[in-house]
């Protein structure tokens, strides 16, 4: 009983040391925990405090820093002639395609190819001796013809007298008429065979049927051509006056009408500029005389024929060119230099303008095409804005800023300050 007493003390005093022990360890684990709160709570009140202290600095820093100047251009409505360049070809005025009219071989060829023409000048010469004769035979045709009418017709006027006795009988009198208006028949169709060889003969000499310049003969003299043949002998073009067929899109046509519909929008005078293909300006201007009905399905496009004067013979047909047209007048425009307008990432045009509070807007506009460095805009401003022309990159939409306004020198066509160019002039 001893020993168990001995042994049940010496287990109890080890608890109560374990307890001791771990009871320690969880007082020393709180100091701890609480020492460690304490310095973070620190920390973050330090922190708040310089945040506090940086943003007031850099509030006063941005009160500090200037406002950003931009260069602005007014707005002004103007007078704008509105053109479109097309692209097109020449075209001859007049051309005749030489054909035989009748059959033969070619026994001269009375031209200089290239040479000018004038109508009624002989081209060609056939062999003739077929169609001469053909001449005499219906001569004697007709000659024949009119000899049986003669007699015909006294026969017939005997018997009406003779009738009128009661010496021939009515059939007799009506056989003799019949026979005179057979002959009256023949008569006429050996006139009309005559007439028909004197043209047969007559298509043996080819002349030219208009004025013009002549071009490659493809037949010599001995060559065999037939009548109505589908190959030409030659071909003579009109060369002054000569067309030019420009080629319009049918989407630009309705964009025109769709401009016609503003009240400030006319239609130009229609004169037509040309520049060649080696680049050159033509010296005449031409006008708008036709322009197609409807629309080519291949090509999309819509027919617009101009006439120019040629007198130097320039043009040539079938040269490409492109072509200048004044087509509509703009009496109120808006032009806004094409430094000023910037595009979105949908592809839209906007300009940035500066709002009476001196403040950045972004508009979106409507260009609806470019002349020279400007861009003629249908709508988004209006007389008056303020488009900023120079310093877009440094500014936002609702950044305060200040201005200058700017004026493109019509010479050099840089912008200017107003105030400069105004005292310059």
């Amino acid at each position: 009983m001893g020993s168990v007493t001995s042994l049940d003390y010496s287990v109890n005093e080890r608890s109560f040391s374990n307890d001791n022990y771990w009871r320690f360890q969880g007082i020393m684990l709180s100091r701890n925990f609480l020492l460690t709160g304490v310095v973070l709570a620190s920390a973050i009140l330090a922190g708040c405090q310089e945040s506090e202290s940086s943003k007031a600095g850099a509030s006063a820093a941005a009160q500090q820093m200037p406002k950003p100047q931009v260069g602005v251009i007014s707005i002004e409505k103007r007078p704008v002639e509105l053109t479109s360049e097309l692209p097109g070809r020449t075209k001859s005025s007049l051309e005749a395609e030489i054909r035989p009219q009748v059959g033969g071989i070619v026994e001269k060829r009375l031209f200089e190819e290239g040479q000018t023409v004038s109508a009624g000048d002989l081209l060609y010469q056939l062999d003739d001796s077929t169609y001469e004769s053909n001449v005499e035979q219906a001569q004697a045709d007709l000659d024949s013809a009119r000899a049986t009418l003669t007699s015909t017709k006294q026969t017939y006027e005997r018997y009406k007298t003779l009738k009128e006795r009661n010496n021939v009988s009515q059939q007799n009198l009506d056989d003799a008429n019949v026979a005179y208006l057979s002959a009256v028949a023949a008569e006429k169709r050996a006139v009309a065979a005559l007439n028909s060889a004197k043209i047969d003969l007559a298509y043996t000499k080819i002349t030219a049927p208009i004025d013009g310049k002549i071009g490659i003969s493809d037949v010599t003299v001995g060559a065999l051509v037939t009548a109505n043949q589908s190959a030409p002998m030659t071909t003579i073009r009109a060369t002054n006056p000569i067309f030019v067929d420009l080629a319009q899109t049918s989407v630009e046509q309705l964009r025109q009408r769709t401009l016609l519909n503003l009240d400030h929008v006319t239609l130009g005078d229609q004169s037509v500029s040309l520049v060649l293909e080696d680049g050159t300006a033509y010296p005449y201007k031409g006008r708008i005389t036709t322009r197609e009905v409807s629309v080519n399905e291949m090509t999309g496009s819509v027919t617009l024929r101009a006439e120019f004067k040629n007198p130097d013979g320039l043009l040539l047909p079938g040269m490409f060119v492109r072509g200048q047209i004044n087509d509509l007048s703009d009496s109120q425009g808006i032009l806004v230099p094409q430094q000023g307008v910037m595009r979105n990432v949908q592809g839209n045009a906007y300009v940035l303008v500066v709002n009476p509070e001196n403040k950045v807007e972004q508009r979106l506009i409507t260009t609806e095409r470019a002349i020279g460095n400007q861009w003629y805009v249908t709508d988004g401003i209006k007389e008056g804005d303020k488009v900023i022309v120079q310093g877009s990159m440094k500014v936002r939409p609702g950044a305060e800023v200040t201005t200058v306004e700017l004026k493109r020198d019509p010479q050099t066509g840089r912008m200017i300050e107003a105030n400069a160019a105004t005292t310059g002039q």
